[in-house]
């Protein structure tokens, strides 16, 4: 069965200019992929925009990649307590609406577990695919739980400036790609291009209508062994599109990374109020917002809330969400009362 997303707006996009057709671009970033459709004259010069892309790309990288290690939140990382760091406004941006994100789920979302994902093996280094890795033992989670924390950061949002209280480990990988998706859609807006699917990771932002009048459809992704690219080509296999008009799309699964020791199942998503990853049986979180950062973060901070409580969340303030949880029949899903509304 298909069911079909479509936001309510007020003005339906108008169709692209005669002769437009759609373009591809694509890249490598993050350790993913990249790709951007966009509507343009058959002639439009493509190279100025995918350096445009790339550069959007690799100025988030530069400012708040873990694994860069000359990146300005790796030198953050390592400063010395009590000391303050001017921070691009991007990297600024970002924090500042990640703390929201925490203050406002009472710590489900916390970019200051840096240090617990590092000692779960997900971080840049000492890797759980790597020999030598062991599960953390009490006395690691304990001493890892006591650098997090987002209460511990201190903002000057007049300089821009945030405080190092000391072995704070700020990780920004729940939210950074989908401000990256933004920050690719705000650029092309401003060069004129307002029909596009951006996508990047598997987060996206859809823009306008193709030249068919036709809007981006996307699946929503779902826990099953096909990859995100075979359900978008295999539209016999999709349960759910969206038409991303002006909408972003991400999802936070616990089947994109994890690792298994004996019969456990340890999901790359961390419970920062416990320090350890969830296990309540919630195989993914997809959220729709106007913003794809915002997407990004909710879905992590309701993917770690669980599905009874991340629903009740939801639902109170007012955020479109669609959880799968693993069942003994299978599947479950369970709709915010936002997304139901998208119901077409």
């Amino acid at each position: 069965m298909r069911r079909t997303l479509v936001p309510v707006i007020d003005t339906p996009p108008l169709p692209p200019a005669l002769g437009s057709v759609v373009h591809t671009l694509q890249g490598k970033t993050m350790g993913t992929s990249w790709s951007v459709k966009l509507a343009a004259d058959a002639a439009r010069r493509l190279l100025p925009l995918q350096e445009l892309i790339q550069h959007q790309l690799d100025t988030v990288i530069a400012q708040m990649s873990t694994w860069e290690t000359d990146s300005d939140l790796s030198r953050y990382n390592q400063a010395a307590a009590g000391s303050w760091h001017r921070l691009p406004d991007e990297f600024f941006r970002v924090l500042e609406y990640a703390l929201d994100v925490a203050q406002a789920s009472d710590g489900a979302y916390d970019p200051t577990a840096g240090a617990l994902v590092n000692a779960w093996g997900f971080g840049p280094t000492q890797r759980y695919t790597e020999e030598g890795f062991v599960v953390p033992g009490n006395t690691a989670l304990d001493f890892a739980r006591a650098q997090c924390g987002w209460q511990r950061i201190q903002l000057d949002k007049a300089a821009h400036r945030v405080l190092q209280p000391g072995n704070a480990t700020i990780d920004l990988s729940a939210i950074a790609k989908g401000f990256s998706v933004d920050q690719i859609a705000r650029a092309l807006l401003q060069r004129g291009i307002d029909s596009f699917l951006v996508e990047v990771g598997g987060e996206l932002r859809g823009a306008g209508v193709k030249p068919d009048g036709q809007p981006w459809w996307v699946a929503l992704e779902h826990p099953l062994p096909a990859s995100f690219a075979d359900a978008i080509t295999n539209e016999a296999s999709i349960a759910t599109i969206a038409a991303l008009y002006n909408l972003s799309v991400a999802t936070s699964g616990d089947y994109r990374r994890y690792f298994e020791e004996g019969d456990t199942r340890f999901s790359h998503t961390i419970d920062p109020r416990s320090g350890e990853p969830i296990a309540h049986g919630l195989a993914s979180v997809t959220v729709l917002h106007c913003d794809c950062m915002a997407a990004d973060a909710w879905s992590t901070a309701l993917g770690v809330m669980g599905a009874a409580q991340g629903l009740a969340f939801a639902d109170q303030h007012d955020l479109a969400a669609l959880f799968i949880q693993r069942g003994k029949e299978g599947f479950e899903e369970h709709m915010s009362q936002a997304m139901a509304a998208l119901l077409q």
